[in-house]
Parts: structure tokens; sequence; C-alpha cells
């Protein structure tokens, strides 16, 4: 059923080059074959793989001006996962990234033939998908609103007009719908072709039937591969070799951990009906977890079943993806009974037989999503990692334009964060954790994206020492970088909360217990375990360190020893890399502290930009030293009762760091600093000390009401605070400028630093968005849907930006939402300077899945404003009562 695609044909047509190429082949099996041109010995880039991602890493280089590119497939173009994929071009996405790139794919697939003579089978077809339940709607109501207000053509549609637009559709247990009337179809398989041969007339050489078999590296750097066929020498080396780029990564002499694992996806095509389809509008529907599409003539169904099949854990694999062993016990279920009642023309269908085969998917422990990943591998100047799972292959256009653009000039055109490969730790690349992560994420394509959902596999890898001590108190877990991490902790007596419980876009079922930790954290005492914090230490013999911290960070780090600073470490356009804390602990040493997932995008920038000098060292010290946050104003007592040591302002003043005994315990560093604008003290505590201090804290704070907290409250008292936080609200393209940390940059601290002449553009000639606070007014908390990230921002009702961070403050009573408002100009769109009147004079809504609340801007934290208007209210009315 799945021979070798005719596009192959008229491809090879349309190419004399390669007709030169292959004309000494017999056959398209997949029986060896010579090699009629030699391998060249020498190029700027070698890519390996010949799907639709390393052809596509190919058109954009040499769309780029990069021309010396070979690209090595082992088989034959786009014979692996490319050609079984469904070809449904969707723009509906969650991820904005994600959005923005099948948007343009979209764009571009409409053109693509022209530009190469192949055919694509592109069709501007439309989608729906559809919604069993209300919480899916509303899901899908969310993304509409991000559709909408990028111009895409999007509408949630009655189950009455869904039978309208496609009378096939069993709507009997249909909520509604959303409808995209611009989404498309392709063939999968052409368009990798289409790609294979632009590339190949701007000078790409493609060679067909080469296997990689080793990369060489020399100080740090690809130098070579090595193939079947003899040895390349090149500057830069491209995985895009699917689901075997695991083995290939481990072929390198400084082995590269891919974290992707394959599994089995079940599909099923049928013969041509007797009344074929009369619409080509394919239908997703992720409740019943199919989705169904017109081909040629027949039905082609796919499922993302719930206990899905990884396979070859052990690494074995054939040349080319082929047909694996029907399994209709598996398949043949509850995925068969949805396509046939869920589309009734599919009961009459006569079925050619069912496939499986291998369909690339990867973990992903972020806080999004878990679709993409691509970037430059940490510790070796020129290699670089592709990789995609398998419904995701029609955002590879742009990803690898990202990518491209990451090559050729050093940075790609938008923050990628989401889909870089520095996400991921050397921990994720067991084969263990990647078999059983692969069988979650698979079911993860159709899940309901609730806020703040956690993987269930692949956790207790990295704690804290007081996991266990935490967890007999009623510590409920999360997850980040692998690390466990508390959400909240279930008081005595309350029953345990059920998962599936909180899984909702309203009032969460923790929303009490969070607010009694704020309260505490502001009245008493609070402890939260921040021990996954990134900690480096930098030091030096002689000036090396100050000097290369001066360079790398955009404040002055130039300060007596005990003082913290708070600053940027940023790129040549002012972007954050990284927002970090770095306490001068002597005159040579320093002691820096960055958030969770910064662990191995940091250690990477900062080793490829500090000087290669022995007499300067760097050390990842993040598992020597347990963080314990001590937030709240009777911190200071507990911790000068358990000290003997004065802790006044006048002795302890804000962004301080001294080394205390605490107990029995010597060497703790403490800092003035609590990463919520409340009043406590940062200890990073030697690791072996962690469960004494803690027992000591603990049991000193009973008298002044001390209780543990978890990263909830730290988010709900950061967000009221008007606190950016990288990864969620600061990126590579956010500047300090732009999110009022001016007072974080010295532009006359007596030398350049990085980013520096873009910071000092946008000081004389402003700024073209700012991070703004706004205050939800008119939002009931316990009837409305909550906002929780990426919610449109409106300025007089007009679209003018998107919520990066939001949460419910306890101490204003409202919802808080941060975000970064734009001002384009209203005939031609073009970006305008964000001035403060602009900001101010303006009013605002936020959208939360297509309904609009009110809202109040401002450019500084204003709780206490509030705090005092409410006790004033709170006065006058007990004063009337009085009366």
């Amino acid at each position: 059923m799945f021979l070798r695609l005719l596009s192959d044909i008229h491809w090879r047509a349309a190419n004399p080059k390669w007709r030169r190429m292959t004309c000494a082949r017999q056959s398209t099996s997949s029986t060896a074959e010579p090699h009629p041109v030699a391998l060249p010995a020498q190029a700027q880039v070698v890519i390996c793989g010949g799907g639709i991602m390393g052809t596509s890493v190919a058109y954009h280089l040499s769309k780029m001006g990069w021309k010396d590119i070979v690209l090595l497939e082992q088989g034959r173009l786009a014979a692996g996962t490319t050609r079984f994929c469904a070809g449904i071009v969707s723009t509906a996405r969650h991820a904005s990234i994600e959005l923005k790139m099948a948007d343009y794919s979209n764009k571009l697939y409409q053109q693509l033939e022209q530009e190469t003579g192949v055919q694509t089978g592109y069709v501007k077809a439309g989608s729906i998908s559809l919604a069993q339940t209300q919480d899916r709607l509303i899901s899908l109501k969310r993304i509409a609103s991000s559709l909408n207000v990028m111009g895409i053509p999007c509408e949630i549609i009655t189950p009455k007009k869904v039978a309208q637009i496609h009378p096939l559709i069993n709507i009997h247990d249909l909520v509604g719908a959303m409808y995209v009337p611009e989404d498309a179809l392709v063939s999968s398989a052409n368009v990798s072709l289409a790609l294979a041969t632009a590339a190949s007339r701007n000078g790409v050489q493609i060679h067909e039937r080469t296997s990689v078999s080793h990369v060489t590296v020399q100080k740090g750097r690809v130098t070579a591969i090595e193939t079947d066929r003899g040895q390349i020498k090149c500057q830069y080396f491209v995985n895009c070799a699917g689901q075997w780029a695991y083995e290939l990564g481990h072929a390198a002499e400084e082995a590269v951990n891919i974290p992707l694992h394959a599994c089995e996806h079940f599909y099923i095509l049928t013969h041509p009906l007797n009344e074929p389809l009369a619409s080509n509008l394919p239908i997703v529907d992720p409740d019943g977890r199919i989705y169904i599409r017109n081909w040629q003539g027949g039905i082609l169904s796919g499922g993302f079943e719930k206990n899905p099949k990884p396979l070859f854990t052990e690494g074995r694999n054939q040349l080319e993806i082929q047909n694996l062993q029907e399994d209709w016990d598996h398949f043949g279920t509850a995925e068969m009974r949805r396509a046939t009642s869920g589309c009734p023309s599919a009961q009459d269908a006569r079925f050619g037989g069912s496939a499986d085969h291998a369909a690339r998917e990867l973990p992903r422990v972020l806080h999004t999503r878990y679709a993409v990943y691509h970037g430059r591998v940490t510790h070796c100047s020129g290699l670089l990692r592709s990789g995609w799972h398998e419904l995701s292959w029609y955002l590879i256009w742009w990803g690898s334009r990202y990518l491209a653009e990451w090559m050729v000039n050093g940075y790609p055109s938008e923050n990628v964060w989401p889909l870089d490969l520095k996400r991921f730790g050397t921990l994720q690349s067991s084969r263990t954790f990647l078999r059983h992560r692969v069988m979650e994420v698979m079911p993860l394509m159709c899940d309901l994206k609730v806020p703040r959902w956690d993987f269930q596999t692949g956790r207790q890898l990295r704690t804290s020492p007081l996991y266990d001590r935490l967890d007999a108190q009623g510590a409920r877990w999360m997850e980040k970088h692998g690390f466990e991490r508390v959400k909240y902790f279930v008081p005595p007596g309350n029953d345990l909360l059920d998962l599936g419980q909180s899984k909702t876009f309203y009032k969460p079922d923790w929303f009490d217990i969070v607010g009694s930790e704020v309260k505490c954290c502001k009245e008493a005492v609070c402890v939260i375990d921040m021990s996954s914090f990134t900690k480096f230490e930098i030091s030096s013999t002689g000036d090396e360190a100050l000097e290369s911290l001066q360079y790398l960070f955009s404040n002055d780090l130039d300060v007596p020893v005990g003082h913290v600073v708070h600053t940027g470490m940023l790129n040549e356009k002012g972007g954050y890399e990284n927002d970090c804390s770095i306490a001068r602990l002597s005159k040579r040493s320093f002691f820096m502290i960055s958030p969770t997932d910064q662990q191995v995008h940091c250690w990477a920038w900062l080793k490829n930009r500090l000087p290669d000098d022995s007499n300067l060292t760097m050390e990842d010290v993040t598992w020597k030293y347990t963080a314990l946050n001590l937030i709240g104003p009777r911190a200071v007592d507990v911790l000068s009762e358990l000290s003997y040591a004065p802790i006044t302002p006048e002795h302890f003043p804000s962004f301080f760091c001294k080394e205390m005994s605490v107990g029995y315990a010597n060497g703790i560093r403490v800092m003035s600093i609590t990463h919520t604008g409340e009043p406590g003290f940062m200890l990073y505590i030697p690791i072996e000390y962690a469960l004494h201090v803690y027992n000591e804290v603990m049991n000193m704070g009973q008298k002044y009401g001390i209780r543990n907290a978890g990263y909830y409250a730290l988010r709900s008292l950061r967000i009221e605070k008007f606190f950016a936080f990288w990864g969620q609200d600061l990126d590579a393209f956010t500047t300090p400028m732009e999110c009022g940390r001016e007072f974080q940059v010295k532009l006359d601290k007596g030398m350049q630093f990085v980013g520096q002449e873009a910071l000092l553009e946008q000081k004389q000639n402003g700024v073209y968005k700012r991070f703004t606070m706004f205050i939800l007014e008119d939002h009931d908390t316990d009837a409305d849907l909550w906002p929780w990230w990426g919610e449109p921002i409106f300025r007089n009702g007009r679209y003018v930006g998107k919520t990066t961070s939001s949460a419910y403050s306890y101490t204003l009573e409202r919802h808080v939402c941060l975000g970064f408002v734009h001002h384009f100009d209203e005939k031609t769109g073009e970006e305008l300077v964000v001035t403060t009147d602009f900001i101010n004079q303006g009013d605002y809504e936020i959208d939360i899945a297509g309904h609009r609340f009110q809202a109040k801007a401002k450019l500084y934290p204003f709780s206490s404003f509030f705090t005092h208007r409410r006790r004033k209210d709170e006065m006058e009315l007990s004063g009337y009562q009085g009366e």
C-alpha cells in the first residue's frame, strides 16, 4: 500500500543533476546500489537525514547564502516517517511559537510548488477540531483567541454549524467545535522532495545510500564525519536522523545525549468509498483521540491511544521505515469505534489493512509543550541537533528556518527557548526514562491542555535532601528540569486532593491552601525549599573572574565583598539569556544563583564566552547546597535566635551575603533576599547539614507561627510585586529597558559589556514594548475562567500584546496579569515607541477564552495602594455602622 511515492520520480525528472547522480540505479528496492558520484572531501555543513527536517534545513541554509552543503541519507529521501505523515497543516496550536511556525509554514507551502515545479498536493481545505466536553471547548476558545489576534480566520461553531460544514460528522455528542478555514492538506513526502529540489538547485549536494558512522571532534569543535563511503571534513554537522538520532549522537567522540525515543503510531486506510466524502475538510477529534481525512477516495484515520507502544529501546532499527505487524487488538477497539461513530461513512468502508509505524516522539519537561527541539549542542561547537514529533512535521519549515538563522547569524529571529535542546539535561537521556516518558507523551497529543499539568513519569529523580520529610508533611509535588519542587502543602486532617480535580480552567481546589501559605508569608514566617536553583561558583587567582563577569553581565559586580547584585546576562541585542543574583564571596570569588532550567543553558553560555585561562575556574555546585527561603516579617527573629548574630538592617542590609552558623552547622551562606519582595533570607546550606538546619529552623520558628509553603505561594507573591521571572516573562528578546529594570544596568561602570550598544540605542530612541502589570476589575474569581498566561491584551479595543504570567493576589483579592504592551500604528501596523503616557492613557481588557475582562494597567507595583484603599474603605464602613 505504501510503495515509493510517485513524487520521487517527478523530482528526479525535474532535476537533471539528480538524473546524472542516479543513472546507475536499477530499481527502487532497499538493496545497496552503486554510488556514481563521489563524496566531496570537505564541506562547510554536513546534514545527516533526508526527511522533511534535513531537506528543510538544507533549503533554508541555501536560501540564506550558504552553498557548501552536503546532505546525506542512509536510505532514500523522504522514506522515513516523513512519508507516513497525515499531511494536515493546522494552526490550532496552544504554544505561541508553534502557532507562528504553523502559520508561516502554511503560507510558504502555498508557493513551494510554483517555486520548484514539484507537486506538493497543497489544498486549502480548512479543518475542524471537535469538542465533546465544555473543558475541551474552553481549550479551543483559548486557541481561537490567539489565532484571531494573529489575523488567522477562526470561528467557534455550534454542533449545528458543524453538520452544515461537514454533513457526515455525527454531532450527537458534541458541544461545539473550532473551524479554521485556511488550514491545509499536503503530501508530506512531496513537500520534502520539493525542498530537496530547491536546495539542490541552490548548490546543495545530496547523496542517498550513505550512512554516517562517526563524528570527529577536536578541541571541542566538529572537524569531520565518517561515512561508509569515506570521510568529509566539515565545520558544522546537523543531526536530522530522526529516530536514529539517539545512536548517532553517541557516535561522536564526545557523546551527545538526544532525548528522543520511537513509538508506534497506529492508523487505518480504507479502500475508496462507494460515495467519496463530499469534503476534503480534515476532522480532528481530540476527545475521541483520532483524526480523519479524505485519502484517495477513501478514509485515513489515525489515533493516539492512552497506552502507546514504544519500540527500538534497545537501539536496534531498520534502514528505512517499514510497516510493522498489524495489531488490531491494540488499536481496533476504542479508536475504531470512535472513527466509525464520528464519521458514519467509515462504517461502510472496506479496510485495506492497518499499518503502524515508528512515529518520532520526544519528552519535554518544561511547563508548555513537548513537541520540538533544536539548537546547538552545549559542549561541542559546530554540532547541532533538530527533532520533531510526527504530527508537528508541518512546523518544520519555519523551525528549520530558525536553525538556519542560528547557524548563519548566530541567533534566531524569534524566542525559541521552548524548542531549545538546552532545556534538557543528561538525566533525560536514559533509555529507561525515554521509554517511560514517551508512553506519557503520546497520549498528551490529545489530552486536555489544562494549566499547570505535570508529567507523571521520570519523577523523584532529582530531589532535595528534605524530600521525604516534606512529603510526610503533605507536600504536593511538581517538577522542573527533573527536580522535584513543592507546589503547596495539604494541611493535616484535610482530604487528599485527587489529581484530576486540580485539572480545571476555573478556580482550582488548592486556592484556600495557597492563600493560607501567602498569609503566613506576610504575617509570620514560612519556609520554601528552593534547592533546585542553579548554582555556580566562579573564581580566579587574579582579577580574571571580575573582569570576565563585568563583561558578561550588565550590572556592576565590582562591589564590596558580601554584597549581592541582581543582574542580567545579556546577548548582543540586549536580551536576557539569564536573570540571576551574584554574591561576591571574596575579592576573587563569586557565587551565582540562576533559575532551575538555566543549568545547561547558562553553563554553555558562560563556557563559550569565558576566556580559556587556567587561572579562571567555574564549578557547578547546584548539588552541593540545599536552599531554604525563609520568608516573612518574623524570619529575622528565627534566624537571629539560631545564629546568635545581629540580623538588624544595620548589620545585615538588603542584598547582603554572610557566611554564618545556624544551629550546629557552619558555612551557611545567608542572603537577605527572598525573590518575592517580602522580608526574609535565603539560606544556602551544605547538603550534609540540610536536615539539621531545617529541623532547627522549624523548631525555633514554632513560637513565631512558622509553616511550610510551596512555589504556588511564591508565584502569587512575586507577581503582585511585579517581579518578572526568566523563562516566563523574560527571554532572549526582552531587554532591561523594556521591563523596567534600568536600575540593574550600569552603562557607566567603566568597561564595555555584552548588549551595551543595544541598550544605549534603546535609551536614546525608546522601546517598542513595555512590561506592564494588569489587575482585572470585573472578574469573578469563583465563577469566571481564570487567566494563566498567553491571553491577548486589548487597549481601547485594539490588540497590543499578550500576558506572560498571572496569579491571584490574595493581598489585592484580585487577579494580576503581567505582560508586554506594544504600540501599533492603526493604519500601517508599524510598531511605534511605547511611552509612559501611552500605557497610562489607555483602557485595557484581557481576553480569556473569548471573553474580555476590564483591567487596570500600571508600570509599577501598586499593591500598597490597594491595601491602603481597602483598609480606608473598611474604616469608613466600620464608622458608618457604628453611627
